[in-house]
């Protein structure tokens, strides 16, 4: 199971971004997906995270500019960022919580993608 994020890019303040991130792979379910950031040096901050159901969580410091979302027969989850500013740049990461199948039992299993760049510039 591999998790691929993509869409990140130099942007200009004030502008829009939508990130992408598709899971692949022989996966059986996926139940929660989420978005993180992280910028080299400081700890991974949570974004967003979106359950099966299509329920969301936001971080309330980023709650009305970015909006998650996911395509369940795709196996896709998205993130529109809007108002960007500079101190959005950073290396988004998706993750999600895959179910897998290994004989006639399903194990879950956290998995990350290594992360889309997103430059914000002044």
């Amino acid at each position: 199971v591999q998790l691929q994020a993509s869409g990140g890019g130099l942007v200009q303040a004030g502008g829009s971004q939508r990130l992408s991130c598709a899971a692949s792979g022989s996966l059986f379910s996926i139940n929660d997906m989420i978005w993180f950031r992280q910028v080299p040096g400081f700890q991974r901050e949570f974004i967003a995270a979106i359950t099966r159901e299509g329920g969301t969580t936001y971080a309330d410091s980023l709650k009305g500019r970015f909006t998650i979302s996911r395509d369940n027969a795709k196996n896709m989850v998205y993130l529109q960022m809007d108002s960007l500013k500079p101190d959005d740049t950073a290396v988004y990461i998706c993750a999600a919580n895959i179910g897998v199948e290994v004989g006639t039992e399903i194990y879950e299993y956290d998995y990350w993608g290594q992360g889309t760049l997103v430059t914000v510039s002044s």
